[in-house]
């Protein structure tokens, strides 16, 4: 039904859907080992701008960037880009590397909180790591992103690599990057969360 109401909305409101999109995230938006153009961003912004929707793509990731660099660089990146949207894909870098899930719940609902601050709507993509973590760690890192959802109302994904976690061939031979065949899959799995923040941001503009 979402889908269908989106899709009357696009036909008789008599314009385009509009919004700026900024994606705070890591390599995995980044696109780590793949050429630009075929991450799940650049994706994601050819599939809404073919339905003759302004909607713009910021990729403001990089690639080995944890939670405490997405707080450190975020403002600017308001100030400069002024999105309606803020995606943050950012916390399995924390996960891998051990790093104080406190600290990391904090950065997470920090960069939520300076996004909305700024009027825009936010967008959590969440992360699992490995069980060889150890079973209390991974869980407690899992649980993370739907509190700080909970907490500050933004929108999530709980799992943003579901869709190609249990198939080593959507990854690329470190085991850890996805590889272009996973990033359509990628998409698709955030397309709905994505679409229902830009309905929302254009018709209110």
């Amino acid at each position: 039904m979402r889908t269908i109401g989106f899709l009357i909305l696009f036909l008789f409101s008599g314009t385009a859907f509009s919004a700026t999109v900024l994606v705070v995230g890591d390599s995995i938006s980044a696109a780590y080992g793949l050429a630009e153009k075929d991450g799940w961003v650049s994706l994601a912004e050819k599939e809404f701008q073919a339905t003759d929707s302004d909607v713009t793509f910021i990729n403001a990731s990089i690639s080995g960037d944890t939670t405490s660099g997405g707080v450190a660089r975020l403002p600017e990146a308001l100030e400069r880009f002024e999105p309606d949207i803020v995606v943050i894909e950012l916390g399995g870098n924390d996960g891998l590397r051990g790093y104080s899930l406190k600290d990391m719940r904090e950065n997470l609902t920090t960069m939520v909180m300076d996004s909305e601050a700024a009027g825009a709507e936010v967008l959590l993509l969440g992360m699992q790591i490995p069980t060889n973590y150890g079973v209390a760690y991974t869980r407690r890192f899992a649980e993370i992103f739907q509190k700080v959802a909970d907490a500050t109302g933004a929108a999530l994904v709980p799992f943003f690599l579901e869709p190609i976690a249990t198939s080593r061939d959507y990854f690329q031979p470190d085991g850890v990057h996805p590889t272009a065949e996973a990033q359509p899959l990628m998409f698709e799995h955030a397309k709905p969360a994505l679409q229902e923040l830009i309905e929302r941001v254009s018709v209110t503009e």
